[in-house]
């Protein structure tokens, strides 16, 4: 099932598998903003990472002496949600741990993701975990949207830059192979606009620790365009990726609280490198939004 928000000016769609944002559209000259999922370059549109953001060393963890299996970005982008609540604007969908996820993730856990349209063409995104048990649990969370570029005819994937606010210095994580290397981080001179080209994907996505604090990320082109605005209220990190080798016309600006393995990594799942932990009965949200213009 499709579920469709609209405002005066777009029209959004979000699909119950993996409550996934498939489409934000301009009525007033039918400008599609969100990738369509061509599989020559990437099937998905924006998937929804949990409980893992990244990948795990050789696919695995252990936890309390019993090992468990888990694919990159974990297993709630390919599983059906349910809609608890809607309305003409808004949309929450849920994801409650079950006999199958137990089998990946030995934790009971409530998932619920909320979008918002409001009339300044904002759709704003929260995502919310709750621990409804006595044990502590152990999770990652992360959207992973991708962006038409080109947006518009005639323009170009090098014609789009990604502006970063505040503008300052940012810990750049490299990655070795799909493995973090938080150890060496380089820096990110955000006062100067990054310009998009494939060449930059060569070693996968550059990762940026916010540490919390709220940033905007601006996709869009230098004069006259239409664009995205991505704000980050409580984001750990920020990736920005597109598939290097295959010139996609898109690219995913991703906020992440979470990060994959380290080359080291124990495997143990309390010991994972960005993990969050809650406690008993507690709850976490994380929340982003985005401004289309």
């Amino acid at each position: 099932m499709t579920v469709r928000l609209e405002n005066e000016n777009l029209i959004v769609e979000i699909h119950e598998h993996g409550a996934e944002l498939q489409s934000v559209r301009r009525k007033d000259m039918q400008l599609e903003y969100i990738w369509q999922g061509n599989p020559k370059y990437w099937g998905r549109h924006a998937p929804v990472l949990f409980p893992i953001v990244g990948r795990l060393k050789d696919n695995q963890y252990t936890y309390q002496d019993n090992t468990y299996y888990l694919n990159q970005h974990g297993f709630a982008r390919d599983l059906n949600f349910i809609v608890i609540s809607r309305t003409r604007n808004s949309v929450t969908f849920e994801l409650q741990d079950s006999p199958l996820t137990k089998s990946l993730y030995p934790f009971s856990f409530l998932f619920q993701i909320r979008y918002e349209l409001d009339n300044t063409d904002r759709l704003k995104i929260k995502y919310y975990v709750h621990n409804p048990s006595k044990q502590e649990i152990y999770f990652q969370v992360g959207g992973h949207p991708a962006f038409n570029a080109p947006m518009e005819a005639k323009a170009k994937f090098t014609d789009y830059y990604v502006n970063v606010d505040p503008v300052k210095e940012y810990d750049r994580i490299k990655l070795i192979g799909p493995y973090s290397n938080p150890t060496e981080p380089e820096k990110f001179n955000a006062h100067i606009p990054l310009r998009l080209r494939y060449d930059d994907y060569k070693e996968d996505a550059i990762i940026l620790a916010l540490e919390k604090e709220p940033t905007s990320l601006i996709l869009s082109r230098l004069y006259e365009s239409h664009g995205v605005t991505m704000h980050l209220e409580n984001a750990d990190y920020v990736g920005i990726w597109t598939p290097y080798g295959k010139e996609a016309p898109f690219v995913c600006l991703e906020p992440w609280w979470g990060l994959a393995d380290t080359v080291d990594a124990t495997g143990n799942l309390t010991e994972k490198f960005a993990i969050n932990s809650l406690a008993g009965h507690a709850s976490f949200s994380g929340d982003w939004n985005l401004t289309f213009f």
